[in-house]
């Protein structure tokens, strides 16, 4: 690749965060949405999130899931890998937004069999199970099986395995990839070393949304675009 096209991938990059850019400041948890018969993927959405909700099982929540679709949306990716599936509460955020693009499919990985299960239990009620390979398994040992390349990495697992992840991740990025990490505003400490790394070597930036679950108040997202690092 020449020096122009990297320079015009990072000039995009730089657009594409500072463009995107929005602080979230919706209360949760928020009512369920009616029921749309155009839209079959919503009961279930606020099924799982009241389950949740009443489990304590870990999860963005509905402020979050809305930024996390949106960027989906706006990448447009051929393939999504998430880590850490939980019950597919994300899972079904993100797919709905591949269903609606007419392309990509998503794998995410779930480390706890029951979790997976669930998950896959979850997506098939929402009909998205095509567009959806859920994998058991350490997703920093998973990821190194799965072929690239990758358009949209989304970390939501245990935090100090986000560096691990990504490293393994890291050389199957398509150019211009989003990769986005949730809790950073719960959990910096133990992700620091993933934090340091990107915010030194890519276009990275911290966006902050008010959650209102019962876990914290609010919390943030670190949004990545891979391009040509900085110099």
């Amino acid at each position: 690749m020449t020096r122009a096209c990297h320079a015009v991938i990072g000039i995009l990059g730089v657009l594409f965060l500072s463009g995107l850019h929005r602080v979230a400041t919706s209360a949760e948890p928020r009512l369920p949405t009616e029921p749309r018969a155009d839209d079959p993927v919503q009961p279930v959405i606020d099924a799982v999130e009241k389950a949740c909700l009443e489990r304590t099982v870990f999860m963005v929540g509905r402020v979050k899931a809305e930024r996390l679709a949106e960027l989906v949306r706006q990448s447009k990716p051929k393939l999504v890998v998430e880590c850490g599936t939980a019950i597919g509460y994300s899972g079904l955020w993100i797919a709905r937004e591949l269903k609606r693009s007419g392309q990509g499919r998503l794998i995410t990985i779930e480390i706890v069999p029951a979790n997976a299960r669930e998950a896959e239990a979850n997506f098939r009620r929402a009909g998205l199970q095509d567009l959806v390979e859920v994998k058991l398994g350490d997703a920093r040992k998973v990821i190194e099986e799965i072929a690239g390349p990758i358009d949209f990495l989304f970390l939501d697992c245990g935090y100090s395995n986000y560096y691990p992840c990504f490293k393994a991740a890291e050389k199957k990025l398509s150019p211009a990839a989003v990769v986005v990490a949730d809790n950073v505003g719960l959990g910096p400490g133990a992700m620091e070393d993933y934090l340091r790394l990107v915010r030194a070597k890519y276009q990275s930036r911290t966006e902050w949304f008010d959650i209102k679950l019962p876990w914290g108040d609010r919390d943030a997202m670190e949004i990545t675009v891979i391009a040509p690092p900085n110099r």
